[in-house]
């Protein structure tokens, strides 16, 4: 990129285009996350530069952006792609805006779509606890009924350590996740939020395949031998056989055959995370902690939406801490 464009200033004649790519490049690549950056990134190259890459950035009106979008759905553009450019594209006047090379976000006068994802329903009490009955002796157990009774996501499940759980106290911080990242591989990083790292309740039962995984571990480190390889101060407790980060991707196919060998509803990783939702509804009435998971669950998994509303009395055949020790 030019020299010249090392720090924006109004008295430079800016397109649009040019903005968009010096803001990819020097603002949200080295600042945001690189999946963000590589979405952006399609957004601005297939959409943004070739309808409106052109225009003066100081004179872009609110016209041309509705003919812009409306430019999209003639040519078949789906909704939620086409929400998801002009989101694109309101980041990034915003930030044209703190630089002082437009007055105002001219984005912000273009009505959003409304989009409604059909993202499934998450699983009922009877068929999350099928699922870990069928899977009770895989190496991943305890990882999936992380994922459904306390709704943590698949990368914060990996990146969990063991001195981010304090047994004795009944709690846990995840504060790290794995990442697949382009050009380094698997990486071990902090949680996106400081509201993502706040300290859970680890119900008896968790802590309990928690143990037994830890157990299953140290069996594993001895199978393996000299090719254990893992960093002195990772001590991942849902690790490789080997040792070393598991693959995310990896992680959602082995459920994804888990799930079929299971007979049960078919669903992703991400919507069964969702499940928490309707076994904390199963465990209110025993479990002392329910309200603080579920506390902490606006900022993950207690979306009404996802919630399987089942109002057929099912035993829970223990999974919770009140109930019998195993399932």
């Amino acid at each position: 990129m030019d020299a010249t464009w090392a720090a924006p200033t109004s008295s430079r004649s800016w397109t649009l285009g040019e903005w968009l790519t010096y803001w990819l490049e020097h603002i949200v690549q080295p600042e945001r996350e690189h999946n963000t950056y590589v979405k952006y990134g399609s957004k601005v190259r297939l959409y943004l530069l070739p309808h409106l890459g052109k225009k003066p950035l100081v004179k872009l009106t609110p016209a041309q952006i509705r003919a812009f979008m409306a430019a999209l759905t003639r040519e078949k553009v789906g909704a939620s792609t086409r929400f998801e450019v002009l989101r694109v594209l309101h980041n990034a006047l915003n930030r044209a805006m703190r630089e002082e090379l437009v007055t105002r976000n001219v984005a912000l006068l273009v009505d959003m779509l409304k989009v409604i994802k059909d993202r499934g329903t998450a699983w009922n009490a009877r068929e999350a606890i099928t699922f870990l009955r069928s899977v009770r002796a895989h190496r991943l157990y305890a990882a999936c009924v992380l994922v459904l009774v306390l709704g943590l996501r698949r990368s914060e499940v990996l990146g969990l350590r063991r001195q981010d759980i304090d047994f004795e106290a009944g709690r846990f911080v995840p504060v790290k996740q794995v990442q697949r990242v382009k050009g380094a591989g698997l990486v071990l990083k902090d949680l996106k939020t400081v509201s993502s790292q706040a300290v859970l309740p680890l119900p008896e039962f968790c802590a309990r395949v928690l143990e037994e995984r830890r157990e299953l571990q140290e069996l594993e480190r001895k199978i393996a031998g000299e090719h254990w390889s893992q960093e002195p101060d990772y001590d991942l407790i849902f690790s490789a056989e080997h040792g070393g980060m598991f693959d995310p991707v990896g992680f959602s196919r082995t459920f994804e055959r888990l799930v079929k060998r299971a007979g049960v509803r078919r669903i992703t990783v991400r919507l069964a995370r969702h499940t928490c939702g309707t076994l904390g509804v199963k465990r209110s009435a025993c479990s002392p902690n329910s309200w603080k998971i579920r506390s902490s669950a606006d900022r993950r998994c207690w979306c009404q939406p996802w919630v399987s509303k089942d109002p057929r009395p099912i035993r829970t055949g223990g999974l919770f801490a009140c109930g019998a020790n195993r399932i």
